[in-house]
């Protein structure tokens, strides 16, 4: 497994940095979101239970609100189970079990059957020189392609925000130090956005993110992703945004619509007729928003302050 993790620095994924064997006799908690995957959930924990005893701790399967076996099945194949009593959200599933962890790193996994439980190892073989690592899936297409468009103007707007080239933004496979990771649960949301927020939280703030390539199989049962996720996602980025960085949006914003201004008084000043009003409120209005960033970001040093 060592030499797998030597070739991954040959490529534009982020170093491992020599974590090789310093994680020896450490252990991590395995959290896996489930609703309605009774079809697949029994699977995932026997492949995890072979796959890796020796590495794991522990594995809690949030059961959140199934109407199906997935618990029964779940605590058959020795997993300690939290039930939801009802629907609260992947988000919202990932949050309990990381709470109700008691290792210092904690792996998030699928109950879907997508993810190849050997990928953990490669995760694990990354985890002392970073405080998260995840796994990025290789397929150009590894999700349906009406979802695909949405996506990638998704990963465009969260490399020009976190100044980052991030290969998988919203990877399901994640391994992340629990300490750190406790600093950040309260902003994230119940939903599907939990992997967006985390991951852009982290990178904003500077924290270790290494990327591990790894491919994906074919989901067992149907899918809860809709568009109206597609659509949160990208109100929670802007969010995110706004809380971290949020200089990045006004300052371009007040510039574009302050070099408008300008323009479009140039042909007023030259005929003599001097500054229109429309051109005179473009310039105020890139004022405002100018002064209106640098209130965010004084803003948002202050509540970061208050949890880091």
């Amino acid at each position: 497994m060592a030499t797998l993790v030597d070739d991954l620095r040959d490529r534009e994924y982020l170093p491992v940095n020599g974590a090789e064997g310093q994680s020896v006799g450490r252990k991590v908690t395995v959290v896996i979101p489930a609703f309605n995957e009774e079809k697949a959930i029994g699977g995932v924990l026997a492949a995890v239970n072979q796959t890796c005893p020796h590495l794991i701790e522990e594995t809690i399967v949030v059961d959140d609100g199934s109407s199906d076996q997935t618990a029964r099945v779940a605590e058959a194949a020795g997993a300690r189970v939290i039930r939801h009593r009802y629907n609260m959200g992947y988000g919202a599933a990932l949050k309990t079990g990381i709470h109700s962890a008691r290792t210092e790193f904690v792996i998030t996994l699928d109950a879907d059957g997508q993810h190849r439980v050997e990928d953990l190892l490669l995760l694990w073989e990354a985890a002392e020189a970073n405080d998260m690592v995840v796994g990025a899936r290789q397929r150009l297409m590894h999700s349906p392609l009406w979802r695909m468009p949405g996506k990638w103007l998704l990963g465009f707007m969260a490399n020009y925000l976190t100044r980052r080239s991030i290969p998988d933004l919203n990877s399901g496979l994640r391994l992340m130090r629990r300490d750190v990771i406790l600093h950040y649960l309260h902003l994230c949301p119940s939903g599907f956005s939990f992997s967006t927020t985390i991951s852009m939280a982290l990178l904003c703030r500077g924290h270790r993110v290494a990327y591990v390539p790894i491919d994906v199989e074919k989901r067992i049962g149907k899918s809860n992703v809709s568009l109206a996720t597609g659509f949160e996602t990208l109100m929670l980025i802007l969010r995110i945004v706004a809380l971290f960085a949020p200089l990045r949006i006004f300052i371009p914003a007040s510039f574009v619509i302050g070099l408008s201004g300008v323009i479009w008084s140039i042909p007023f000043i030259l005929t003599g007729r001097g500054v229109s009003v429309g051109s005179m409120l473009a310039m105020v209005t890139a004022v405002l928003l100018f002064s209106l960033g640098l209130l965010c970001d004084q803003i948002s040093q202050l509540r970061l302050e208050k949890f880091e």
